[in-house]
């Protein structure tokens, strides 16, 4: 920048500030202000010509009266003409007060733009960045309709001065943001990608933001980013802090760039390249092996720029979920800052090991830092963190430790700050309703959580645990006893005598063979909860006593002289009024076997999509429709069990009641993944096909026989889909059934679910196939993909003792039962890696069975609707000379040998 003479001092300018300052109230401060006002305007209309000091001088008063709060109308010509000067301090204010005060709708706006194409034109590169950054600031589209096919020319010419690139890259970036429809995606955007290789670091940081927006609206454009993002990473994290002396801060080198190129590549899956893939898997590896290092500084500068970097490459290690040795490494790393003494670093902790949870590679590391957060829920001070605890003891619970984390979030709730009650009550009950094995713990807990924060349990909470009630015959005795009891304290809330009311009125004939909850004092109990409550529960209560005297003729009478007293028959309210009337005249007109059919008990539910989880997602702000980049993050498994993040929450919401109860010639593109597409035998979630056009992914869970798969459909382009179908074909041994269907239209940059059911009816190895048709541009698209349904998913895991086992193991000794592989390993050999993907296989892997604890021993059951078989696994690993020999035995020796290439090809 050139230097400023002594001249450019603005003397004037200074003193009017001082008097300013000096003013003793407001009218003293208008006063000056109308005062110099008169004298600018003066001057500016005056006979006089002003020279281009004086015009700056009186635009930068005016610049700063506006800045004071006070409307001006008046000196914009005259900064205009300052635009035309050729001194930098000059020009400088002109597009400083262009800047700040001119409207986008302007009369002057077609003067500004004929200078600042004189200034891009005029080679001077300190005139170049003026004009851009006026053009970036002001952001109006009739300027990127001006220069929007000049500012790419300027960022890729090879004469173009290194800050001149920058501005011209930012520049483009902030016209991309106002109006994307006018950026056009021509030739240069190969020579911009070309930006990542440059020798100026500030040109490659600036590069970088552009290519990262602009590959989020048109990945495959940008794609050949990836080798050049990778191989800059790769030289700046191994390089030494005096390579990058003028980008290195507080020892850390190029942060800021390391952190872009981290982002930028979280654009795009997993590279296919194995040389490419290995390079990037070194440099994450480095990024996590620096942050074990002693620091270089004990300053918080260091430490902020080193974790800046360690939490974007963990966010793109999450988003890629391939690597399992990555994923428990960078769980591990997390797992050292959740007693970090600094706020922010726990935080960031917590909320990335959310995402981490829902991985199936990290998911079981996850789970060894149980105990810490829950001290966390229960001894930190800042509410967000005490938040992020929540959510990710939400996003670890299992079946082995949901009993556990439902009752610390119970416990917890009692003292939890009022902000968040009503999520937490969702979350517990989400979490007991799908880990509910014994229903009668379900009931327990609903009816607690109704005790504790009554409320904040919503209508969907207690409409939901009714309908699990009546759908479970061996349930509701059980809760028609609890319930009876809860009623029995001196205080209900509203909600839990809404529950009570409804079961007693179903099924309170169950209990009544107890004198102590006889059908009177089951009566007697409800009625005195009457009076306190609201309307709507009034008529509830009014429907059970109906219902009390079809179950217990001997309570009519009571019931009678109860809906015929005045306080019912004429009621203020006319929904009492009517309810009252009808059933006293119901019960009195009515023959036993007419009341018995118009009052038997209430039928099963249909299945259906539990609102609690809509309930949670519009709590946490996920109704919108995610951007790309979330719509990218959410498929690939970096959103927990329902939400996070993130974040786009998209998890399995149905329990174990969804799966017990019910039950043209095309053009374009045609795409059919091989059967050797492995990649979702250990896990459910991910991208199962992405091309330029359409991702899919899928989220699904599986229990005995049954399998429920939420397949995401997101349109990557700003151009609608239209008539959009699809279908799933299969064999007549695996039923799929389409239970959601998918709008035909999708809106550009959308994203839509769909819901699957999935029956196995026997052993099976043919996947089912999804096939997608729909118009885009005008031209059919159809597209077939393999859904990942591998015989495992069907695995349920089952614990046994030594003694089973091998009792089992010798059961199972005919030779056509036993198949039986050696094989090279074909990954890094990790105890914890194979740990985990055994146990994503759907195993339960069994301690202290084989003598040789580097060996894993396991068994199942694989369920399908007319066989069950059992399977017992043994994995030998020789790290020595890199191989496994892998060994099933089960009853049917179709099942062993496909459970054996399907599990060997995993290691």
């Amino acid at each position: 920048m050139p230097a400023v003479s002594k001249g450019d001092g603005m003397r004037g300018l200074a003193v009017f500030i001082s008097d300013i300052r000096n003013c003793k109230s407001k009218e003293a401060e208008v006063k000056r202000i109308n005062k110099e006002l008169a004298n600018i305007r003066s001057k500016f209309k005056g006979d006089k010509a002003l020279d281009g000091y004086s015009k700056k001088k009186y635009v930068c008063k005016l610049l700063f009266i506006f800045l004071l709060g006070h409307d001006i109308d008046f000196g914009h010509m005259e900064a205009v003409n300052l635009l035309s000067s050729n001194k930098y301090t000059e020009k400088q204010i002109g597009y400083l007060f262009i800047s700040v005060l001119v409207n986008s709708n302007s009369d002057l706006i077609r003067l500004i733009n004929n200078a600042i194409r004189n200034d891009l034109a005029s080679r001077n590169p300190t005139f170049m960045n003026l004009a851009l950054h006026c053009i970036a600031n002001v952001g109006s589209r009739e300027m990127a309709e001006a220069f929007v096919s000049d500012i790419p020319r300027i960022l890729v010419a090879g004469e173009t001065m290194d800050s001149v690139k920058q501005s011209a890259a930012l520049c483009l970036l902030r016209l991309n943001r106002t109006s994307p429809d006018l950026v056009p995606m021509g030739e240069w955007t190969a020579r911009v990608v070309h930006l990542l290789n440059d020798q100026h670091l500030g040109v490659v940081t600036a590069a970088t933001s552009l290519i990262t927006t602009l590959a989020q609206k048109s990945p495959e454009d940008f794609k050949t980013s990836v080798v050049l993002a990778v191989a800059r990473l790769s030289r700046i994290v191994t390089s030494a802090a005096i390579d990058l002396q003028d980008y290195t801060y507080y020892f850390v080198a190029a942060p800021w760039l390391s952190v872009k190129l981290l982002r930028l590549l979280q654009c795009y899956p997993p590279p296919e390249d194995a040389a490419l893939r290995s390079r990037l898997t070194e440099c994450l590896e480095t990024i996590l092996n620096k942050v074990q290092e002693p620091p270089k500084s004990k300053k918080v500068q260091h430490s902020n720029a080193k974790n800046a970097v360690l939490f974007e490459a963990i966010a793109l290690i999450i988003h890629h979920d391939s690597e399992p040795n990555l994923l428990v490494r960078a769980c591990n790393q997390l797992g050292q800052f959740l007693q970090h003494r600094e706020t922010n670093l726990r935080y960031l902790a917590l909320e990335s090991m959310c995402l981490l949870a829902s991985s199936e590679f990290s998911h079981e590391a996850v789970k060894t830092h149980i105990e810490t957060v829950i001290n966390a829920l229960k001894t930190e001070r800042d509410v967000s963190v005490r938040q992020r605890a929540v959510d990710l003891l939400y996003a670890m619970c299992d079946r082995s430790n949901s009993k556990q984390i439902v009752a610390e979030m119970l416990s917890y709730l009692e003292t939890a700050d009022y902000s968040i009650r009503e999520e937490i009550v969702l979350k517990v009950a989400i979490l007991a309703e799908k880990y509910a094995v014994d229903y009668t713990w379900y009931v327990d807990t609903i009816l607690n959580l109704i005790r504790i924060a009554g409320d904040y349990v919503s209508e969907e909470v207690w409409y939901r645990v009714i309908q699990i009630v009546i759908n479970r015959d061996d349930v509701q005795g059980y809760a028609a006893k609890t319930v009876f009891e809860a009623l029995q304290a001196p205080a209900c809330h509203e909600n839990l005598v809404k529950v009570g009311g409804y079961i007693l009125g179903e099924f309170g004939n169950l209990i009544a063979g107890d004198p102590r909850s006889s059908p009177l004092v089951q009566f007697n109990l409800l009625h005195s909860k009457f009076h306190l409550c609201s309307v709507p529960t009034r008529a509830l209560l009014l429907s059970a006593y109906i219902k009390f005297i079809n179950l217990f003729p001997e309570v009519k009478g009571t019931i009678q002289d109860v809906l015929r007293s005045d306080s019912q028959l004429r009621n203020a309210d006319v929904e009492l009024q009517q309810r009252a009337v009808e059933y006293l005249r119901l019960s009195c007109i009515a023959s036993t076997d007419i009341l018995a059919t118009v009052l038997e008990e209430m039928p099963p539910f249909p299945e259906r999509e539990s609102s609690i989880l809509a309930k949670l997602k519009k709590k946490k702000g996920s109704s919108k429709l995610p951007d790309l980049d979330d719509v990218r993050r959410s498929v690939n498994g970096s959103t927990d069990h329902a939400e996070n993040t993130e974040a786009t929450e998209t998890s399995v919401s149905n329990t174990v009641l969804a799966f017990s109860l019910y039950r043209t010639e095309p053009t374009g593109i045609i795409t059919l993944p091989c059967d050797d597409d492995f990649r979702f035998v250990c896990k459910n979630n991910g991208v199962i096909y992405e091309n330029q056009l359409l991702q899919i992914g899928l989220k699904s869970e599986y229990r005995q026989n049954l399998g429920r798969m939420y397949v995401f459909y997101g349109n990557k382009t700003s151009t609608q889909f239209l008539s959009f179908s699809s279908a799933v074909t299969s064999s007549d041994i695996l039923k799929t059934h389409i239970l959601q269907t998918v709008d035909p239209m999708i809106e550009g940059g959308a994203q839509v679910q769909q819901i699957l059911n999935i029956e196995c009816l026997s052993d099976f190895s043919d996947a089912p196939v999804l096939s997608i048709q729909f118009r885009y541009g005008g031209t059919l698209q159809n597209i077939a993909v393999k859904l990942p349904v591998m015989l495992n998913k069907f695995f349920q895991p089952t614990e046994m003792t030594s003694q089973d086992f091998f009792q089992r193991w010798k059961q199972l000794g005919a030779p056509r039962q036993e198949v039986q592989k050696i094989f090279k390993a074909q990954h890094q050999m990790d105890s914890d890696v194979a740990k985990a993907k055994l146990l994503g296989f759907g195993v339960a892997l069994l301690d202290g069975v084989d003598p040789n604890p580097a060996n894993f021993v396991g068994a199942g059951i694989v369920h399908s609707k007319t066989t069950q078989v059992g399977c017992l696994l043994r994995l030998e690993p020789n790290t020595q000379a890199q191989m496994y020999r892998l060994t099933l035995r089960t009853s049917k020796d179709s099942v062993s040998q496909r459970l054996c290439e399907l599990l060997s090809d995993q290691f």
